[in-house]
C-alpha cells in the first residue's frame, strides 16, 4: 500500500484517488469514493476491475506465470500432491509432514456420502448432463450439514472444507456411474486421492480395482493444474454468492453453474470437439488454412490464453503427462490422438502460431489426457469442478474471515425515462 494518489477529472471538478499497490502486480486505483461525486466506473466483463483484495493466487500473463501462495505451479506439479496444494491454498503456507499426514487423514474420513443421497442422485434422469447432476447434489449437501453452517465460525468453515474437498470425487465419480447404469463404488480409504477417483470412476462391485500409478499421477496433476486460476467467472461467482452471507455449499454450486458455460470450463472439451472435427490427418492442412483466415469462423481449440499472452506454464507440465500417458496405454497411434500431436508440432514451429503467442494450452493437453484415460467429455468439465473446489472455498473462506460487504455492480442505465402509464 502507499500514499500515491490519482486525480480524475470529472466536468469541471477533480476527484482524488488512492493509489495501492500489492506484492507484486500491477497497482490499482481505489474507486470507492466516486460514488460519493455521482459517477461510477463502466467496466464490462470487470477486465479493469480488481473486485477485491487476496492472498492465494497470482497470475502474470505476460510473463507466464502462476503463483499459488507464491509457490510455481510448475514446482508444485512436479514435487507436490494434490491435497498437499489444498492444504497450501486454505492455509496459506506448506503443510509439515505431519500436517500433512493428518490432513491427507482427515480427508479420507470425510469421502463418504449420507447414505440418503444415493436416492438424491436417482431422482435424475439418466441422460441428464453429470453438470447438472453435480450442481444439484452439491447444493443439496447444505440440507445434510445444516447443523454446521455457521460462516463466521471458523471451525465449522475447516469442517466443512475437509468435506467438499473429500466428497467431491465421489459425488463426481458417481454423476458417471449413474449416467451409465452402473452401481455406485464406494470410496476406498487404502487408496491416494487420485487413486480412489479413478478407482470409484472404472472399478465394479465384482472386481478388485488395481490403479495405474502413471494415470493416477497424471490424474492428481491434472487437479493441481486446475485448482485455482484467481478471480475468474466462477470464483468471482462464488465470492459475489458468499458475500450475501449464503452458505458455503449453495456458494460452490454456484460456481459449478458459472464454470459448465462453454467459455469457462468447456475447452478442454471444445478441444475433443475439434479434433473430431479434423477428422483424419490428412485434412490438417485444410483446418490450419481456415484458422489463419480471419473471415473464416473456425478457430482451433486449445491453442493461446485468454490470460496468458506467452506460453501457459501449466501446459509444459501437461505436454509431458500427456506423452507418459499415451506411451503407457500404448495409444499413441489413436487417430484423434494423432491428430492433436501433429497439431502441437505444428502449433509450436509455424511461424503464424509462433509470432501470435497461440501456444497449446493447458486445456488442449488435459483433453487428449482423459480422452486417453477412456474419461467421456460430458465428464471433463465435472474433473475441472471437482479440482477447483479447493480455489473457490480457499476464496470464499478468505473473503468471509474478514470484513466484507455484499456485491452490488451498479450499471449504465440505457432504457426510457419515466413515463406515465397510458390512460385506457
Amino acid at each position: 500500500m502507499t500514499d500515491r494518489k490519482a486525480t480524475l477529472s470529472v466536468g469541471d471538478k477533480s476527484i482524488e484517488l488512492p493509489v495501492y499497490s500489492g506484492t507484486v502486480g500491477p497497482d490499482v486505483i481505489d474507486v470507492r469514493s466516486l460514488v460519493q461525486h455521482g459517477v461510477f466506473t463502466y467496466d464490462p466483463g470487470f477486465v479493469s476491475t480488481a473486485s477485491c483484495e487476496s492472498a492465494i493466487t497470482y497470475i502474470d500473463g505476460e510473463n507466464g506465470v502462476l503463483l499459488h501462495r507464491g509457490y510455481p505451479i510448475e514446482q508444485l506439479a512436479e514435487h507436490s500432491d494434490y491435497l498437499e496444494v489444498c492444504y497450501l491454498l486454505l492455509k496459506g503456507e506448506l503443510p509439515t509432514a505431519e500436517e500433512n499426514r493428518q490432513f491427507h487423514e482427515t480427508i479420507k474420513n470425510h469421502t463418504m456420502l449420507h447414505d440418503q443421497m444415493r436416492n438424491f442422485f436417482h431422482g435424475f434422469r439418466r441422460d441428464a448432463h453429470p453438470m447438472a447432476i453435480m450442481c444439484g447434489v452439491v447444493g443439496a449437501l447444505s440440507a445434510f450439514y445444516h447443523d454446521q453452517m455457521d460462516v463466521t465460525d471458523e471451525h465449522q468453515r475447516e469442517i466443512t472444507a475437509h468435506r467438499l474437498v473429500a466428497k467431491m470425487p465421489t459425488i463426481a465419480a458417481w454423476c458417471y456411474k449413474y449416467s451409465i447404469g452402473q452401481p455406485f463404488v464406494y470410496p476406498r480409504n487404502d487408496l491416494s486421492y487420485a487413486e480412489n477417483f479413478l478407482q470409484m470412476m472404472f472399478g465394479v462391485p465384482c472386481e478388485t480395482y488395481e490403479p495405474n500409478p502413471i494415470l493416477a499421477k497424471a490424474m492428481d496433476r491434472i487437479f493441481i493444474l486446475h485448482a485455482d486460476h484467481e478471480q475468474n467467472a466462477s470464483t468471482s461467482t462464488v465470492r459475489l454468492a458468499g458475500s450475501s452471507g449464503a452458505n458455503p455449499y449453495a456458494c460452490i454450486a454456484s460456481g459449478i453453474a458459472a464454470l459448465w458455460g462453454p467459455a469457462h470450463g468447456g475447452a478442454n472439451e471444445a478441444v475433443l470437439e475439434m479434433l473430431a472435427e479434423i477428422g483424419d490427418e490428412s485434412n490438417i492442412e485444410k483446418f490450419i488454412a481456415k484458422a489463419k483466415d480471419k473471415d473464416d469462423p473456425f478457430r482451433l481449440m486449445g491453442f493461446g490464453h485468454r490470460v496468458y499472452k506467452n506460453f501457459d506454464p501449466r501446459a509444459k507440465v501437461m505436454a509431458e503427462t500427456a506423452h507418459e500417458v499415451l506411451g503407457e496405454l500404448g495409444l499413441e497411434n489413436d487417430p484423434l490422438l494423432k491428430i492433436a500431436q501433429r497439431l502441437e508440432k505444428i502449433a509450436l514451429e509455424d511461424e503464424y502460431f509462433v509470432e501470435r503467442k497461440l501456444y497449446p494450452n493447458v486445456d488442449f493437453y488435459s483433453g487428449i489426457i482423459l480422452k486417453a484415460m477412456g474419461i467421456p467429455t460430458s465428464m471433463f468439465t465435472v474433473i475441472f469442478a471437482m479440482s477447483r473446489t479447493i480455489g473457490w472455498f480457499s476464496h470464499w473462506n478468505e473473503m468471509v474471515s474478514g470484513d466484507y460487504r455484499i456485491g452490488r455492480p451498479r450499471q449504465l442505465y440505457t432504457g426510457s425515462t419515466a413515463r406515465d402509464y397510458p390512460q385506457k
